[in-house]
């Protein structure tokens, strides 16, 4: 049993913790928080203001499976403290769960009556459970619907006089094309929506022809690069192509997934990538990530953007065409790349995957969503998701995936990494993360991996931010979101 003395000394040292814990915060150090809050609650378990806390640093992290967790704990602790109801209800909130958020921001309302936040969150709540209830009411099923890119002909919009942007002569896209494109991106000048049909429309007949898993091959002597999630951050993407050249046939890129959200140019990000596949095809390979998905477009800012910069028909549109891209690819018959990770089933055969049927939103469970969501853990095994969605995985898993599969490697993105990449399981996997100064705060480096054949040893280039029009991130994004960014 604990003496009192040791009771008090074990309460003081907690309260110091968290206060460290708050500094990290404060500064984006959110890892770090998350370790000093866990410290914090091992000295003193029965205050919810540090479970609290540690959900919100979490909820920095996208991990919101985690932050749900952590203030169910807080308010299990004090089912008075209004603030666990409000973490929990963040929570919910960027996971999507609108009806959950709306039932945790009833009961804020409740303990703080005369509070003009809480009212205003819950108002604002209430609008998007409603929007919801009727979008849902609207819907038509998916087998009824009709596909919107099959009912737009792009050579019938019209380009007024007036257009002084990039043009594609014809139905080639070229290089010249696509360098004055970004020219006028640079320039935060908007392309045409007669050749924005265009080069959506002609990527979405490449990707559809494609697997569900691409086998790609490099040349001995060549060499290919794979970059991690790029989160709409264009003008980092420019500094990428500006370090490691533009794709082309001789030097191909991988944009492994999450493209766009997040941060405000996304359509800028994903009309580049898409017209470099229809200038040079094999210039660049696109994976899909759990950010190209309905859902998530209409919570973290593209679907806003999309309307904002063209119209509600690309929304659709774009909508349709990511559910084209291809889920994994494997380089060389070595090398497995995905943008989220492995499976909370053992035996998963490289065939199981190319037959995946990929023509559909991202499901809840299962092979598909695990390649979009999972992360790996430094503990073997398999383990809950710090997200809510898909699994942890550990080493054992790893090295069990590459041998059955006869592979040497997993490359995979999907989580902000302070150097921009990290290699984790004995060596045998990397992630790498392709947005610096990921949402203007986290301070972190951007990295992309060069691959040279035949050896296929993984080359890491590292990158700082670079600076960028004053948008600032989730500018286009669900503004109850943004109440709590």
């Amino acid at each position: 049993m604990p003496t009192m003395e040791t009771e008090k000394s074990n309460t003081s040292r907690a309260e110091e913790l968290k206060q460290l814990a708050n500094e990290a915060f404060k500064g984006h150090k959110y890892s770090q928080a998350i370790d000093l809050y866990t410290q914090a609650i091992k000295l003193n378990s029965e205050n919810a203001v540090y479970w609290a806390n540690r959900a919100f640093a979490h909820t920095k992290l996208e991990e919101y499976g985690s932050a749900i967790q952590d203030a169910t704990r807080a308010i299990e602790t004090d089912p008075k403290y209004s603030k666990g109801y409000y973490r929990r209800g963040a929570a919910y909130l960027a996971m999507g769960k609108f009806k959950d958020a709306l039932k945790d921001f009833q009961q804020v309302k409740k303990l703080c009556p005369n509070d003009p936040d809480a009212t205003k969150k819950l108002k604002e709540c209430e609008k998007a459970v409603m929007k919801l209830k009727f979008e849902e009411a609207i819907s038509v099923p998916e087998s009824q619907r009709c596909s919107v890119a099959d009912s737009i002909d792009y050579h019938t919009v019209e380009v007024e006089p007036q257009y002084t942007g990039a043009r594609i002569e014809g139905d080639v896209v070229t290089l010249d094309f696509v360098k004055k494109m970004l020219d006028d991106f640079k320039n935060q000048k908007n392309l045409h929506k007669r050749y924005a049909y265009q080069v959506v429309l002609q990527t979405r007949d490449m990707l559809r022809a494609l697997p569900s898993l691409v086998d790609i091959v490099v040349p001995e002597g060549k060499h290919f690069t794979v970059c991690g999630d790029v989160h709409g951050q264009f003008y980092d993407l420019l500094n990428i192509f500006e370090l490691n050249g533009l794709p082309s046939e001789d030097n191909p890129y991988l944009f492994n997934g999450d493209f766009v959200d997040r941060g405000s140019f996304s359509l800028e990000v994903i009309l580049t990538l898409f017209a470099f596949k229809c200038m040079c095809p094999s210039a660049i390979y696109l994976a899909r990530g759990n950010h190209e998905s309905k859902s998530m477009n209409k919570i973290y800012g593209f679907e806003g953007e999309v309307r904002s910069k063209l119209s509600e028909t690309f929304v659709e549109l774009f909508a349709e065409v990511f559910c084209c891209l291809p889920l994994a690819h494997v380089i060389n018959g070595k090398v497995f790349v995905v943008h989220g990770g492995l499976f909370s089933v053992d035996g998963v055969k490289l065939s199981d995957i190319r037959a995946i049927d990929r023509f559909c939103e991202p499901p809840e469970e299962g092979l598909m969503c695990e390649l979009l969501w999972s992360d790996p853990q430094p503990q073997p095994g398999r383990g809950p998701s710090k997200r809510g969605v898909g699994l942890s995985f550990g080493a054992d898993i790893t090295k069990r995936f590459l041998q059955e599969n006869n592979l040497d490697l997993v490359v995979r993105s999907h989580e902000v990494k302070d150097e921009g990449y990290e290699i984790e399981h004995d060596g045998k996997l990397i992630t790498v993360f392709s947005a610096p100064n990921y949402c203007d705060q986290m301070g972190n480096k951007g990295a992309f991996i060069r691959f040279e054949a035949p050896d296929m040893k993984p080359n890491i280039v590292t990158f700082s931010a670079v600076p960028h029009p004053d948008v600032k991130p989730m500018a286009y994004a669900n503004n109850f979101l943004r109440m709590f960014s």
